[in-house]
C-alpha cells in the first residue's frame, strides 16, 4: 500500500528536551531575575544584574584564587564519632552522607600555590559538608595550614563559610577554637601575614575565634556574619534589629571589618594586600 509508509522524520522525545535544558537557567534570590548559567559562571557566580554573591564550593573558590598548578593537601583526615551521637539520625550517618555529597572527608580543604607573585597557603571551608561546621578535623586541618605558613614563611588566607562548632563532637569541637587561635599567635609573632575572608554565612564558634583574628578581616558583599543568628538575638532582647544587621556592610560600618570586597576583585585585592604587608 503506497499510502502506508514510514516517514524519515526524527522522533522527538519531549521529556528528553526538558532534561537537556534543565539547569541552564538560575533564578537570583536577590533580584528574582532569571540568569543564564554560563553568564553567572563567567562572572564568578555573582549576579550580573544585582551583584548578589552566590555561595560556591571550596574547590571552585580555590581555583578562583590560586594560579593553575596549585596542590591540595591534608585531605586524608576523617572525623570519627567519639560520642556515638544521635539526634534525628546518627552522626556517623551524617558523615557518610556528607562525604558522598561533597566528595570530601570533612568541611575544609587546604591548598598551597601561587597567588600572583606570592606563595600562599589557602584554607577554605566547605559549607556543603554539614553546614561547614567545625569539628576536630576542621580544627586540625586549619592548624596544619598555619604550620605550613609558618614553616615556609608564606602568607595565609582562611576562607570561612560555617554555621559554627559541630555539636555532635561536644567539647572536642569547642577545643578547636582555642587550638586554632593559639596556632595563629605563632604567625603574628613571626610577622607572617594572615588574611581572614568571611563569606556567607560565617557564624558561631568560627566567628568567635579565627575568623576575626586576621591582620586583615574582610568579607564578601551581603555575607551573614555573627555569633548567634538574628532571629535568636531578636527573641532574646525582644527588640527589632536594624535593617541589614549582621551583614558585611553593617559590620564594616560599625568597625568589625576592614573591607568588603566583591568577588570579582578579590584576588587582585589579596595580591596588593600581601605586597603591602611584605614591604611594610
Amino acid at each position: 500500500m503506497s499510502w502506508f509508509k514510514r516517514e524519515e522524520n526524527e522522533i522527538i522525545n519531549e521529556s528528553e528536551k526538558t532534561v537537556r535544558t534543565e539547569g541552564l537557567w538560575i533564578k537570583c534570590d536577590g533580584c528574582r531575575q532569571v540568569i543564564w548559567k554560563a553568564d553567572l559562571e563567567a562572572n564568578q557566580y555573582v549576579c550580573p544584574k544585582c551583584g548578589k554573591h552566590f555561595r560556591i564550593d571550596a574547590r571552585t573558590r580555590i581555583a578562583m584564587l590560586l594560579e593553575p598548578g596549585y596542590e591540595l593537601v591534608d585531605l586524608e583526615l576523617r572525623s570519627t564519632d567519639p560520642l556515638q551521637f544521635t539526634d534525628l539520625k546518627k552522626y556517623s550517618t551524617r558523615l557518610d552522607q556528607a562525604r558522598k555529597k561533597t566528595g570530601l572527608n570533612d568541611a575544609i580543604i587546604n591548598a598551597v600555590g601561587q597567588m600572583g607573585p606570592h606563595n600562599v597557603v589557602l584554607s577554605v571551608m566547605e559549607y556543603g559538608f554539614i553546614g561547614g561546621s567545625m569539628g576536630s578535623v576542621v580544627g586540625e586541618t586549619i592548624a596544619r595550614a598555619v604550620d605550613r605558613a609558618y614553616e615556609t614563611k608564606s602568607p595565609l588566607v582562611i576562607v570561612s563559610a560555617s554555621g559554627g562548632a559541630r555539636m555532635m563532637e561536644g567539647i572536642a569541637s569547642l577545643m578547636q577554637l582555642a587550638k586554632v587561635s593559639t596556632a595563629l599567635t605563632r604567625l603574628d609573632e613571626a610577622k607572617i601575614p594572615f588574611i581572614s575572608l568571611m563569606t556567607d554565612p560565617t557564624t558561631g564558634g568560627v566567628t568567635a575565634s579565627f575568623a576575626m583574628l586576621g591582620d586583615l578581616n574582610i568579607a564578601e558583599p551581603g555575607a551573614l556574619i555573627g555569633f548567634a543568628g538574628p532571629r535568636v538575638i531578636e527573641q532574646t532582647i525582644r527588640q527589632k534589629l536594624p535593617e541589614g544587621f549582621q551583614r558585611s556592610e553593617f559590620l564594616l560600618e560599625h568597625g568589625f571589618l576592614d573591607a568588603v570586597v566583591p568577588r570579582t576583585g578579590l584576588k587582585d585585592y589579596l595580591i596588593r594586600a600581601f605586597s603591602f604587608m611584605k614591604t611594610s
